[in-house]
């Protein structure tokens, strides 16, 4: 078999390369720093193409679910945060998450059937099983009938 060999094509005239007047080269932006988001918008959007979840993928999407996921990422850091300085420490553990998020009439509902490994239970002593104040009112009836 011989090789095909293509017949060696002119330059093209018309296409000349492009000039810059005098702007230079425009530096890239992130998709993440244009919305002002420190999570990755281009991350995001990839993970949600491979999730095949439609057939088409708009701008905005991506973005929109990133900025959510950041809100909520701050809003649980913050809490846990909160936690962990309650308890006179410095760093986050799962147990500050679950005190967090327990704690959050919100959050709590959102991750209600969540387990978080090494979180433990929001401390809890049932109002029967404590013994009785002696101060307390006492039933103070006459024997007389």
């Amino acid at each position: 078999l011989a090789a095909r060999s293509s017949p060696a094509r002119p330059p093209r005239a018309h296409m000349a390369p492009k000039a810059t007047a005098g702007r230079g080269k425009k530096k890239s932006e992130s998709k993440s720093s244009r919305a002002g988001l420190t999570f990755p918008v281009a991350r995001c959007a990839r993970q949600l193409r491979f999730m095949r979840l439609a057939k088409r993928l708009g701008a905005g999407g991506p973005v929109y679910l990133t900025a959510v996921l950041e809100y909520m990422a701050a809003e649980v850091l913050e809490l846990a945060g909160n936690a962990c300085r309650d308890n006179k420490k410095k760093r986050i553990t799962p147990r500050h998450l679950v005190l967090a998020i327990r704690n959050d009439e919100e959050l709590n509902k959102l991750l209600g059937s969540v387990t978080i490994a090494s979180g433990g239970v929001l401390p809890n002593i049932h109002q029967v099983l404590l013994p009785k104040k002696k101060g307390a009112k006492e039933d103070k009836q006459s024997q007389d009938f």
